[in-house]
């Protein structure tokens, strides 16, 4: 994932996303290491309480913003604290800001406001504080728990789920009335999940990070067939409402709104994935888009722009080594009811 650093006992660049004897080409992903539960469940280790929780995330990362939409539209702001780091990753992975950076303008941008991280520059020096011998990737989302001092979790889509279940008790009655996995959905939310994490979300790394034109090939073709395979979808079930799943929003909307968001402004130039861009390629893909950005306060109030396209042209040096960040699309995201002049024509 984009926010995935090289273990802390390896060596070479971190943004060397794969290593260069690697003659495959591929990138390969890691498995988040912290994967313990926040639970309503009476005995629990973990049990929902305000303001006993951090959530530490990334605008930049897809991942990571998948779980800031899901902590708004379930009502959790003054339950969950959250804060943002640096869009930069340099050589220690992510940093948390300084009074001096005036580039990463965004709400919760700051230094680790956890009580007794007051040294901590990095993300990773939280990792080290929860485990001194910690040799996984330094990753955001970063579910902190504040009363023990540890990481209860970094897996964004195991984040997601406890947001949505776990602290029905603490919040208002019509954020209850939210669920983003609901029993009836299950098995279609599953199995869309399932190819979309692997050729969509994921597909877009597989097909940026590739270090040989095979891996690339391979794995570009497979992300259009992909976006063809959505874009079907929802011409389809335009009809029964705006979301993936018609009239009922879902994680599945989460999940494959941050990658879709990112798309025109990174993936289609920076990951060379450009056999077709979102907004002139793309209708019912766009519109859906569109309409989640425009009128769900959720996904517009999570979606960062500068952090995106710095982050990825700026940290990328394996891929962008003079870290120079193109300025379009322009705008980076249309209105609901403009199109780019051709799709007009």
């Amino acid at each position: 994932m984009a926010t995935n650093d090289t273990p802390a006992s390896a060596s070479g660049s971190i943004t060397e996303w794969v290593k260069l004897s690697d003659k495959s080409g591929e990138f390969k992903r890691q498995q988040s290491s912290f994967r313990n539960f926040i639970s309503s469940e009476a005995g629990a280790q973990y049990p929902p309480e305000k303001g006993r929780y951090h959530l530490y995330v990334s605008y930049a990362c897809p991942w990571a913003n998948r779980t800031l939409i899901a902590r708004k539209l379930k009502g959790l702001e003054d339950i969950i604290s959250f804060s943002a780091v640096h869009w930069h990753m340099g050589p220690k992975g992510w940093r948390f800001p300084t009074a001096e950076d005036s580039d990463a303008e965004g709400e919760n941008v700051v230094p680790d406001p956890v009580p007794g991280h007051e040294s901590f520059t990095h993300l990773r020096d939280m990792y080290f504080f929860v485990n001194s011998s910690y040799e996984g990737r330094f990753t955001v989302p970063v579910l902190f728990d504040k009363k023990t001092q540890t990481i209860v979790n970094n897996e964004s889509s195991e984040i997601l789920r406890m947001l949505n279940t776990e602290f029905q008790d603490l919040i208002s009655e019509p954020h209850r009335q939210v669920d983003l996995y609901p029993a009836h959905l299950r098995a279609q939310i599953d199995e869309a999940n399932e190819w979309h994490y692997d050729k969509i979300n994921n597909g877009v790394y597989k097909a940026g990070f590739a270090t040989t034109q095979e891996a690339y090939d391979r794995h570009v073709v497979a992300l259009f067939d992909a976006l063809d395979r959505a874009e079907e979808h929802l011409q389809k079930s335009a009809s029964d409402g705006p979301y993936w799943l018609g009239q009922t929003l879902t994680e599945v909307d989460i999940r494959l709104f941050v990658t879709i968001i990112r798309f025109d402004p990174v993936y289609v130039q920076h990951f060379k994935c450009n056999i077709r861009d979102i907004r002139s390629g793309y209708p019912a893909l766009h519109r859906w888009m569109r309409h989640l950005y425009w009128t769900v306060p959720a996904f517009r109030d999570t979606t960062n722009f500068a952090h995106v396209k710095n982050h990825y042209t700026k940290s990328h040096t394996q891929i962008n080594p003079f870290s120079i960040a193109p300025l379009g699309p322009v705008p980076d995201i249309l209105g609901l009811a403009d199109e780019v002049r051709a799709v007009g024509a």
